[in-house]
């Protein structure tokens, strides 16, 4: 199994997470995306978007990361990660919506301003950000996780673009559970962490 990503991205942070937390041994790639190599033809081939990450699995190739968490839970018979019933199942979906979403377009994009010079608007994406960390913050007070009574694909979906929005000049201080769950993430077994850089509130 081979996972071709970016160590800066941190859709494949997510999945590289997710196979360590597993104890899968795959093989990570690195695609160098300033040299253009996921838009290439060979790239293309096996993902279209000309993304990362994409996963190779003996001759199969999955794209989109949150389909990779899924893929891997499926696969592995991981019902504890991913719910099979109606009720668990919808739980961790919400939220897989949300990192695709509201994480995407705010502390995910905030980071893409001070990290690769993204031209979105910094204060819009930042208020963006600020504005589902409150609802996170909410949802994660007086509770571990956040689609469970045990870490899901939820809380790996969620966990790279959240650890690193300071990156983004997105200040957590004042996230009191999210902090909290966020060094809960990094206790699990298998955690690999996310690269930082000098960027945004790391600068100083």
């Amino acid at each position: 199994m081979k996972l071709h990503g970016f160590n800066l991205s941190g859709h494949s942070h997510r999945a590289q997470l997710f196979l360590s937390l597993l104890g899968v041994d795959a093989e990570v790639l690195q695609v160098d995306l300033p040299k253009g190599v996921h838009k290439t033809p060979e790239f293309l081939k096996n993902n279209r978007f000309g993304q990362v990450p994409v996963l190779e699995d003996d001759g199969l190739f999955i794209s989109d990361s949150n389909a990779i968490l899924v893929y891997l839970a499926k696969k592995y018979g991981k019902t504890d990660w991913l719910p099979e019933d109606a009720k668990g199942a919808a739980a961790v979906q919400r939220w897989l919506s949300v990192a695709a979403g509201q994480i995407a377009f705010g502390p995910a994009a905030a980071r893409l301003v001070t990290v690769f010079g993204a031209k979105f608007n910094a204060e819009e994406v930042i208020t963006r950000a600020h504005a589902i960390l409150k609802i996170i913050d909410a949802e994660l007070t007086g509770r571990d996780w956040i689609a469970a009574d045990r870490p899901t694909i939820a809380d790996v979906a969620l966990y790279s673009y959240i650890s690193s929005a300071p990156e983004g000049n997105v200040d957590l201080s004042g996230y009191k559970a999210v902090t909290a769950w966020l060094k809960r993430v990094e206790g699990l077994k298998g955690f690999v962490a996310f690269p930082k850089t000098a960027a945004g509130l790391n600068a100083a």
